[in-house]
């Protein structure tokens, strides 16, 4: 029995005529021969079908137009039905028509199959043909009738012969050629795995739902000074580029501010996209404003240098700037990582200090840092309580650690993974867990493995090799997998993150450590660790949510 695309057609009411011949076809053809019905063809703007396609290896192509009911031919046309009922067919030109747009189609996409024997038929099956009976424009050859479907391999012999007298092709069809053919008329998409389009489901939803939060913005536009404060994956990054982006727009000089550096390489990639009017005087690291308007470079391993030096020099060097230079307004994200010695100094740069606008962006969960500073100024509060970005298995994990209630907006999704080993070991199965999704038919792009303790020796070479601005854009390229570490992930995030817990800095951060970590994730997160320490930092809450976890040892 041949194969059949689809393996079960939908026939049109035309008293069965489409299927007493593809029954035929179905009971009389070899094994290797393939049988399509429905081919829909597009040659520019004109459509075209074939009711039958077979496709015969080592014979060639034959292309079947099917006409049911009484048929007539008068004077040189073609007529189907009879009485009032009785009007004018092409069954010859719609054939011959398919059969060249086909062929056609074929060449255009370089198929071998293009170069196959093919010839065209037309079927009667409530017609009974006699064998004398011939035409110009169609041979009695050519022609498939009820008397051919009466008897013993009939059809088959008439496909066959029609193809080998007629066909137009030098070639009979092979197994290459047809593999091709199949592919074109009767392929489906490329394969892809349900869970993929779980994750591409939810992602729409996000970006709808993180784009409505605009309204929050419309609704404070005089507000001048506004502090907005919300959990993980609450738009807040999203808010604070808008932001920026509206008050530029209205013609103020604004400075676009954060500490981490995958995020500033973030807000420059973005805002590089936009307009000129849109895009912001200054948009990068806390660090970078001073160390442009001068400041002496000092050595990375240098903490004083960070965290005293240079926010001491921004505010002496802001004194020297002309109003030029300084800013109508400074939009900060993930403020809770300034210190207090940061924030008079970054004032100093507004024209205007008693009016200039100020809006800053946080999550007080998210103070990984040892250092608490705090706003010197009275800023009207806001507060986002529902997380967009990830899955409601996902927010529930991570909400377990903040105070704050959070109300998850995703959608449902995988259940949270836990791989329960010993914190020595996280990096190595965290490895592991990487390969076995990619596996499972994730895309590297998609993934992102995190460190919580020392930093994955990838992540350690890519930066050596490359630096810091080569190592983020290869993130933002997210083509391969991607390894960092927690405390330079806040404000990024990826389909799918595998935290490996491979310890902690400042125990006393630990907590924080873990929400951030545990948040980074939109659509499948995995937990490599110790899963007895994680619970244990995490207390009550993040026990109860990991009882809904999977337990799992990934093979790879």
């Amino acid at each position: 029995m041949p194969r059949t695309h689809p393996s079960t057609p939908d026939f049109p009411d035309d008293g069965g005529a489409e299927r007493a011949v593809w029954e035929a076809l179905r009971a009389e053809l070899p094994d290797d021969v393939v049988v399509c019905h429905g081919v829909n063809l597009q040659e520019y703007d004109q459509e075209y079908e074939i009711d039958l396609l077979v496709a015969w290896p080592g014979v060639g192509i034959a292309v079947i137009e099917v006409k049911g009911g009484y048929i007539e031919r008068s004077g040189g046309s073609w007529y189907q039905g009879s009485g009032d009922a009785r009007h004018r067919i092409q069954p010859v030109r719609q054939v011959q028509s398919a059969r060249h747009v086909l062929q056609a189609l074929l060449r255009e996409r370089g198929e071998p199959a293009s170069s196959s024997r093919t010839a065209h038929l037309v079927a009667f099956p409530h017609r009974y043909v006699s064998g004398g009976w011939d035409s110009f424009d169609l041979p009695r050859d050519m022609v498939i009738g009820r008397d051919d479907l009466e008897s013993p391999g009939g059809v088959a012999e008439r496909v066959k012969h029609a193809i080998e007298r007629h066909g137009q092709g030098y070639a009979p069809l092979d197994e290459d050629a047809l593999d091709g053919l199949v592919a074109c008329v009767a392929g489906g998409f490329p394969s892809q795995s349900e869970h993929l389009t779980r994750a591409l489901e939810h992602e729409t939803r996000l970006e709808q739902m993180t784009r409505d939060q605009v309204q929050i913005l419309r609704a404070l536009s005089q507000v001048r000074r506004m502090r907005v404060v919300g959990g993980a994956g609450s738009g807040k990054t999203y808010l604070a580029l808008e932001q920026a982006r509206r008050r530029t727009r209205a013609g103020e000089r604004v400075a676009l501010l954060c500490y981490s550096r995958g995020l500033g390489r973030y807000f420059q990639r973005i805002t590089a996209t936009w307009p000129r009017r849109d895009q912001p005087a200054y948009v990068g690291l806390f660090h970078e404003l001073p160390v442009s308007w001068g400041a002496v470079g000092g050595r990375d391993d240098d903490p004083d240098y960070w965290e005293r030096h240079l926010p001491t020099e921004l505010g002496r060097l802001a004194a020297l700037r002309g109003p030029d230079e300084l800013f109508d307004a400074v939009v900060v994200d993930e403020a809770q990582d300034f210190g207090d010695l940061w924030w008079p100094s970054l004032l100093r740069c507004l024209r205007d200090a008693d009016t200039g606008g100020v809006y800053v962006f946080l999550d007080d969960a998210q103070r990984v840092f040892p250092r608490d500073g705090q706003v010197p100024l009275e800023l009207t509060p806001v507060t986002l309580d529902e997380n967009l970005r990830s899955t409601k298995q996902i927010a529930q994990v991570f909400g377990a650690l903040s105070d704050d209630v959070v109300k998850p907006r995703g959608l449902d999704g995988p259940p949270v993974r836990v791989v329960d080993v010993p914190a020595e070991t996280a990096v190595e199965a965290a490895d592991d867990a990487v390969e076995a999704l990619l596996a499972e038919g994730w895309e590297p792009g998609s993934v992102a493995l995190l460190a919580t303790g020392r930093r994955h020796p990838e992540q350690v070479n890519e930066v050596e090799l490359g630096g810091y601005a080569e190592y983020w854009d290869a993130f933002f390229a997210e083509q391969d997998v991607f390894y960092g570490h927690v405390l330079g992930f806040k404000g990024l995030e990826r389909s799918v993150v595998v935290l490996a817990v491979n310890g902690v800095r400042d125990l006393e951060r630990a907590r924080e450590m873990l929400y951030t970590g545990l948040s980074r994730a939109r659509t499948l997160l995995v937990v490599v660790g110790d899963r007895e320490w994680i619970e244990e930092v995490g207390a009550e809450g993040v026990r109860r949510r990991l009882e809904k976890a999977e337990g799992w040892s990934p093979a790879v």
